[in-house]
């Protein structure tokens, strides 16, 4: 089991946490990005990292964070290991946008005078890019460009103890179920929260051995990995959706920001169903009343599928610096999660 003192560096994209571990002190095995995150899962020393800074007392059951590790060539700046409290997980557009803004604030990336900055991440689905933007030596916003993109199924009936409903499912780095919130009889507000926590679950796992939930391409990219239930706002003032949502993923984990691959996930099929057309946007909110702007950057054939290059555009900042220390004594380490 792992037991030494940890730096971290801690930022929140749009109201979620994204702690930041710059020299993991484990070491990560395998060749490419994709590897090494098989190994993570596998490995009691990083997993036992992973516990450490993610459940209580360090962290708590809805922490998120990332190990980061060398690129797969030289055509990235890093490569990271995305975690959240029950393993490691394949994408998160609100971590490449907190690395983003790191890379650009800590100096790894110098800023470009132009004011947009590109940092090329490799992730365990692929490479993406964040795109830093600056004005006046800060960093105003940063755009998640995803991996490419696609609609998987539509109206697919699940039974839930609220009865049944129809979820649409997409790819956008991970695989998402999506369901309208009042089909559940509930909608995205946090009173509602245990409600949604407990759909939320329901519907993945319902879902996640069905045939709908496998990559084409990549097996260790299959399954569910969450749920979006989201209430339909109309559209804004320019004809664009308009839409609040709350991410349930991993196993009961609640996304406080709008979820950046789960908006790529609901770019991909917006696009598909002919709700989210080309120049348009998707106003996408979270239950905390943080948002992301999405849109299509273009469209490419990716697996065998039509498939979008979602951008997802939010805010980022620093929250602070942590050095998380170990007592021998210490009969709770790594830590515990009451969820």
């Amino acid at each position: 089991m792992f037991q030494s003192d940890v730096r971290t560096v801690d930022y929140h994209t749009c109201g979620e946490p994204f702690r930041i571990v710059v020299r993991p002190p484990v070491r990560l095995r395998g060749a490419t990005v994709a590897e090494r995150r098989m190994f993570a899962i596998s490995d009691a020393t990083v997993d036992g990292l992973r516990r450490m800074l993610c459940f209580e007392p360090r962290g708590h059951a809805d922490m998120y964070g990332g190990f980061l590790t060398r690129p797969d060539d030289d055509g990235a700046v890093l490569g990271v290991l995305f975690w959240h409290k029950d393993g490691f997980s394949t994408a998160c557009g609100h971590g490449t946008m907190a690395l983003g803004g790191w890379a650009v604030e800590s100096g790894l990336v110098a800023a470009d005078p132009g004011g947009v900055t590109e940092v090329p991440i490799d992730v365990p689905s692929g490479r993406v890019l964040a795109r830093v933007h600056t004005a006046g030596g800060r960093v105003a916003k940063v755009e998640f460009v995803d991996v490419p993109s696609w609609a998987i199924a539509e109206r697919v009936a699940v039974p839930t103890a609220r009865g049944k409903v129809q979820a649409d499912i997409a790819y956008g780095g991970a695989i998402y179920a999506q369901v309208a919130a009042a089909t559940l009889g509930l909608t995205v507000e946090p009173g509602n929260l245990a409600e949604l926590i407990a759909a939320g679950r329901e519907i993945k796992w319902a879902l996640n051995d069905s045939a709908h939930a496998r990559h084409p391409g990549d097996e260790r990219l299959s399954g569910v990995y969450g749920t979006i239930l989201y209430d339909d706002l109309g559209t804004d003032p320019d004809g664009n959706p308009h839409q609040r949502n709350v991410t349930i993923f991993a196993d009961g984990q609640v996304d406080r920001s709008p979820c950046g691959s789960g908006t790529a996930s609901r770019v991909a099929m917006l696009s598909a169903t002919g709700r989210l057309p080309d120049g348009g946007h998707l106003v996408h909110d979270s239950i905390v009343g943080s948002r992301f702007l999405a849109r299509i950057e273009r469209h490419v054939t990716a697996d065998g599928r039509q498939a979008v290059v979602p951008v997802v555009t939010g805010t980022t900042h620093k929250t602070g610096e942590h050095l998380f220390v170990v007592d021998p004594a210490d009969k709770l380490f790594p830590g515990f999660v009451l969820r």
